[in-house]
């Protein structure tokens, strides 16, 4: 590879909510491999951090639901490393529930992991990196559902959709200083494949995906480099589909003539 089109983040500093283990520590360690000084968090310490080649992330305790959480995480990466230009809004996640019987302060719980902590860790970001000469970039991790929603996903769902509508508007408001995109990640093979997927892991439905498999977190992960790098200057407001090319309509796997439920 041309080193002058190397992707380097020495001297930069990265923050990953929801750091501590799954994408989030695959996306942290990925930083970490190309230089970054990074920060995750999670709402306990982790029995290890995300570490590649003699390198650790940082960690800071932190409930990213509360607004003063959210910006005292912040100030902590920004005071720890004395800038702030990357920020990883990765904390997220639901249970299935039937929308029909599903509490209120569950579906509150919901948006406010998956919508309200990304506007606020967002809007905390902001604030310092407006205020470096070289800005900065927010990715947030977005899902699929937003975009075709499942059985037992209601609040899910609908806050993974907002979360691609706050991301279009404040990469409106706050370009050009600072980025904002967004990733629509599918599935994705983590340590808890076999509780989201079934036993064997997501292998009886990686055969509706168009490459025949699930996202592996690396795959995420250097969709995040590219999007935080210079490389991607001009790119604002995009929504980047990490997905392996969506979901195979169900008419079209009925026509198919080879296994539908089988990985190359």
């Amino acid at each position: 590879m041309d080193q002058s089109r190397r992707i380097d983040f020495t001297g930069r500093a990265v923050l990953v909510t929801g750091g501590t283990k799954g994408l989030g520590a695959a996306i942290a360690r990925a930083f970490l491999a190309s230089g970054a000084n990074v920060l995750v968090c999670g709402r306990t310490a982790p029995a290890a951090l995300p570490s590649t080649g003699g390198r650790e992330a940082a960690f800071r305790a932190a409930d990213v639901r509360d607004p003063g959480a959210a910006a005292d995480l912040v100030a902590a990466a920004a005071g720890r490393f004395g800038r702030l230009d990357v920020l990883v809004n990765n904390a997220g996640g639901s249970p299935d529930a039937d929308a029909a019987t599903v509490s209120p302060r569950f579906v509150e719980k919901v948006v406010a992991l998956n919508l309200l902590a990304p506007f606020y860790v967002a809007q905390a970001a902001n604030l310092a990196m407006r205020e470096q000469t070289t800005g900065g970039s927010v990715i947030n991790i977005g899902s699929v559902s937003a975009h075709d929603p499942q059985p037992g996903t209601a609040a899910y769902s609908a806050a993974k959709a907002g979360l691609l509508g706050l991301s279009r508007a404040l990469a409106l408001e706050w370009a050009p200083k600072v980025r904002v995109n967004h990733i629509t990640a599918g599935l994705i093979r983590t340590e808890n494949a076999a509780a989201l997927y079934g036993e064997d892991g997501g292998e009886s439905v990686a055969g509706t995906i168009p490459m025949r498999r699930l996202a592996e977190p690396e795959d995420v992960a250097r969709a995040c480099l590219w999007l935080a790098c210079d490389l991607s200057s001009y790119v604002n407001g995009a929504d980047l589909a990490v997905h392996g090319g969506g979901g195979i309509p169900a008419r079209h796997l009925a026509r198919r003539t080879d296994p539908p439920f089988s990985s190359p």
